[in-house]
């Protein structure tokens, strides 16, 4: 079972006996394998015959749908959501303000665990920065212990974006090519290349904890850090938390500085609210952190700076290629990879809600 992505612009899924058939606009065509597919993101605009549907139906095949510049459109979805005692459990917790706040701190702390592990490997490589690095270093180290002690939700928001802050500042010195474009967070649309990639690997990382929550019955708008809205899956962002640096952030700077990414993979856009191209902010919602965004950087611009298909393509074969790679983790004490230490992070939360096990403990990486 694997993932497959369609980067496309006009193509089309069919049905041919029982198989998917995708066809591109010059003719060429790939025959799926329902029984070889696990999920499907789709990139781009990439229609749907009526066939193919009930086929990814009846295999139950999960798919993603993405806009051209990484823009969320949306899912099919066959999480299994019958277990409402399961759910009951979730808003016991969400309703129990104590409880809830425990387990946002315990993943607030283990985000802000790895930032300072990812900063650490930073001053390594740059001796140069080593005491700009160090002073980010021990600032988010006593966020972390305000974070550890935060006796109020909006409280730990707030140091949660306070690490951030300081954690990007540092971010660029972990960029060694010049033109790798990096001075702060930026979205609504990307400002940088840097931020291009980020916020496109954010996505990536985003449905992949989804799947791994909604295989568990578990409700994905129940969440305990972020704010809880009107179809918000406020659990998925809670999740996704502890992985952003490992994963994501990781995988970002080995693209430039291997020299995987090329200034042709970009390109500058212009944008309007009108657009269907116009980016989705997923990473802020009302009620949360200010994250580590500064004045000038969260006001949304006419202009943005997108990948190219040509760079998409390579940025999901990195991502891929780091989901697939083994690393240590510790509550089992063997190599597993990281698209595995997801899932069992999530029947981790899962066995929490359940009341079988005390604590959450988010995955910390060295």
């Amino acid at each position: 079972m694997s993932e497959i992505y369609i980067l496309s612009d006009y193509g089309k899924l069919s049905k041919k006996d029982e198989t998917i058939v995708f066809s591109q606009p010059d003719g060429t065509s790939t025959i799926l394998f329902p029984f070889k597919t696990e999920h499907l993101v789709l990139v781009g605009k990439v229609s749907i015959s009526a066939d193919a549907l009930r086929l990814l139906t009846k295999y139950k095949i999960g798919t993603t749908f993405l806009s051209s510049n990484g823009r969320f459109n949306g899912k099919l979805s066959f999480g299994d959501g019958k277990n409402i005692f399961l759910r009951q459990k979730q808003f016991r917790i969400l309703d129990n303000p104590q409880k809830s706040l425990e387990i946002a701190r315990s993943i607030v702390a283990g985000k802000i665990r790895n930032e300072i592990s990812f900063m650490q490997r930073i001053k390594r490589k740059n001796s140069n920065e080593n005491e700009a690095v160090e002073s980010a270093i021990s600032s988010v180290k006593n966020t972390l212990l305000n974070a550890e002690k935060a006796d109020d939700i909006e409280k730990l928001r707030g140091y949660e974006g306070l690490a951030a802050r300081k954690y990007f500042e540092v971010f660029k010195f972990n960029l060694q090519d010049e033109w790798a474009e990096f001075k702060t967070r930026s979205k609504n649309p990307p400002r940088t290349n840097v931020n291009a990639v980020l916020s496109f690997l954010y996505t990536l990382l985003m449905y992949r904890v989804e799947s791994a929550i909604e295989s568990q019955g578990l409700d994905s708008c129940c969440g305990n850090l972020h704010a809880v809205n009107y179809g918000k899956t406020a659990l998925v962002f809670d999740l996704m938390e502890e992985f952003r640096s490992p994963i994501c952030d990781s995988v970002c700077c080995s693209l430039f500085n291997l020299g995987t990414l090329k200034s042709e993979d970009f390109e500058k856009k212009e944008f309007s609210a009108e657009s269907e191209d116009y980016p989705l902010e997923i990473e802020r919602e009302k009620g949360d952190s200010d994250s580590n965004l500064e004045d000038e950087e969260n006001t949304p611009a006419k202009y943005g700076i997108l990948l190219t298909k040509a760079g998409i393509k390579k940025v999901i074969s990195a991502f891929e290629a780091k989901m697939n790679s083994l690393i240590l983790y510790a509550p089992t004490a063997q190599k597993i990879s990281y698209a595995k230490i997801i899932y069992q992070q999530v029947l981790h939360y899962k066995r929490v809600v359940c009341g079988e096990e005390t604590e959450y403990k988010a995955y910390y990486f060295k």
